[in-house]
C-alpha cells in the first residue's frame, strides 16, 4: 500500500513537471476547458436558482385561479360568479382579484397595478415597487401622477415602496385601493380580473376545477400546480435555448479537445520513448498520462464551478440573465439565494472530465506499446 501510494506521488510529481515544460500549450487548453465549464455551470445554477424563487413565491399564489374567456382570450369576470362559486362544495372562499397593466408613455414602461384591500392604504394613494420609483425617482411622500382611460388625472400619493428583496415579482408593481384602481381603468363595478379560489382539500382541486367549467362554460380554471408546473419549463425552455446558442463555442472546445487527446506531438511520443527505455513500464506511461488529464481537467472543472458560482449568485449573472430572467423596461434586479444541484453537478463532472480523460489514454497506449528505439525516432 505504501509503496503503491509512493509510486503515484512520484508519477504526480514527474506529471506536474512535464506539464510546466509544455504550459503554453497546457495553459491555453486549461482556458478553454475552464470557459467551458464555467459556462455550463453558470446555466445549471442560475437555472435552479430562478427555479427555485419561482417555487417559492408561487407558495402563496391561490388554490385556483378561475378565468372568463370570450373568443379564446381572457375577459373580464362577473363579481356575481364569486358567490355561486362560493357555494360548490369544498370551496373554502373566492376572492376577486383586480389588476391590470398600465403604458407610462414618459419612460415606455409597462406598469403591472393591482388593486389592494390593505386598510394600511388610504384613498388616493399607492404603493410601488423600487423600479417604478427609480424610473419615476420617486420617494415616499412624492406624488405619482397617472392619465386614466377618461383623460383624467389620477394623483397618487407614494404611501411606501417595496424593498429591493421584492424586485422579482414587485419591480414594476402598483398597489393602489379598488376605488382608485375603478377610476384609473374606469373598470366596471360588476366585474373583476378573475377569480382566486381557496379550497379545503387540495386532493379535490381537479373536481372542483371540473364542476367550475361544467357550471360556466364560458370559464377557465387553472390549479396552482399547472402554473408552478409552467413557470418550471418556462425556465428549463429559456436555459436551453441560451445552451443552444452557445452551442458553436462548445463544439469547437469539443473538437480541440478531441484533437488533443486522439493526437501525440512528436515531443511527446519521443518522450514515451526515453521513459520506456529507462524502464518505465507500460502501466507506468498510461498513469502519467492518466495523471495529466485528471490534473488538467480536474482544475478546469473546480475553478470553473467555483467561478460560476461567484459569477451567478454574488454578480447575478451579467452574462446572460437577460435571456434567462426575461425582458422588461423596468429591469428587476436582486440577489439569488445559492442552490446547488449535487446530481446535475455529477452530471456536469462525467461530460466534461471523464470523456477528456479517456481521450487522453488511448493514444498514450498505443505509444507506450511500440518499441522505443521507434517512438524516439518520431
Amino acid at each position: 500500500m505504501k509503496r503503491s501510494l509512493e509510486r503515484h506521488l512520484n508519477i504526480l510529481e514527474f506529471t506536474l513537471a512535464s506539464l510546466l515544460r509544455r504550459r503554453g500549450k497546457n495553459l491555453s487548453l486549461l482556458a478553454m476547458y475552464l470557459l467551458v465549464v464555467f459556462i455550463l455551470a453558470s446555466l445549471l445554477f442560475f437555472v435552479a436558482a430562478l427555479k427555485r424563487e419561482a417555487a417559492i413565491i408561487l407558495n402563496d399564489a391561490p388554490d385556483m385561479i378561475v378565468q372568463r374567456l370570450m373568443a379564446g382570450r381572457q375577459d373580464l369576470v362577473p363579481v356575481r360568479y364569486a358567490a355561486e362559486i362560493a357555494q360548490i362544495r369544498g370551496v373554502a372562499a373566492v376572492r376577486p382579484r383586480y389588476w391590470g397593466y398600465y403604458y407610462d408613455t414618459l419612460n415606455g414602461a409597462n406598469y403591472t397595478i393591482m388593486a389592494s384591500d390593505d386598510p394600511a392604504l388610504p384613498p388616493e394613494s399607492a404603493a410601488i415597487g423600487s423600479g417604478v420609483a427609480k424610473a419615476r425617482n420617486l420617494k415616499v411622500g412624492d406624488l405619482l401622477p397617472l392619465t386614466s382611460y377618461n383623460r383624467a388625472p389620477v394623483m397618487l400619493e407614494i404611501h411606501s415602496i417595496f424593498s429591493s428583496s421584492a424586485d422579482l415579482i414587485a419591480a414594476d408593481t402598483i398597489l393602489m385601493p379598488p376605488a382608485d384602481f375603478q377610476k384609473l381603468f374606469n373598470f366596471p363595478n360588476s366585474q373583476a380580473t378573475d377569480l382566486a379560489v381557496s379550497v379545503r382539500n387540495p386532493q379535490e382541486l381537479p373536481t372542483v376545477a371540473a364542476k367550475i367549467a361544467s357550471q360556466y362554460p364560458d370559464s377557465r380554471p387553472i390549479l396552482k400546480r399547472e402554473i408552478q408546473r409552467t413557470y418550471q419549463s418556462i425556465f428549463d425552455w429559456r436555459g436551453g435555448m441560451t445552451l443552444m446558442v452557445l452551442t458553436s463555442a462548445l463544439l469547437s472546445f469539443i473538437i480541440f479537445a478531441w484533437d488533443k487527446g486522439t493526437g501525440l506531438s512528436a515531443e511527446e511520443r519521443k518522450e514515451i520513448g526515453i521513459l520506456k527505455s529507462i524502464g518505465w513500464e507500460t502501466s507506468d506511461v498510461l498513469l502519467l498520462k492518466f495523471w495529466e488529464g485528471i490534473v488538467i481537467s480536474l482544475t478546469a472543472f473546480l475553478l470553473g464551478v467555483v467561478l460560476a458560482y461567484g459569477h451567478v449568485f454574488f454578480l447575478s449573472a451579467p452574462l446572460f440573465a437577460q435571456a434567462l430572467k426575461g425582458w422588461s423596461v423596468l429591469y428587476p434586479s436582486f440577489q439569488l439565494v445559492p442552490v446547488v444541484d449535487l446530481y446535475q453537478i455529477t452530471v456536469l463532472f462525467f461530460l466534461t472530465v471523464v470523456p477528456y480523460t479517456a481521450a487522453t489514454i488511448i493514444p498514450c497506449w498505443r505509444a507506450a506499446t511500440i518499441d522505443p528505439d521507434t517512438a524516439m525516432r518520431y
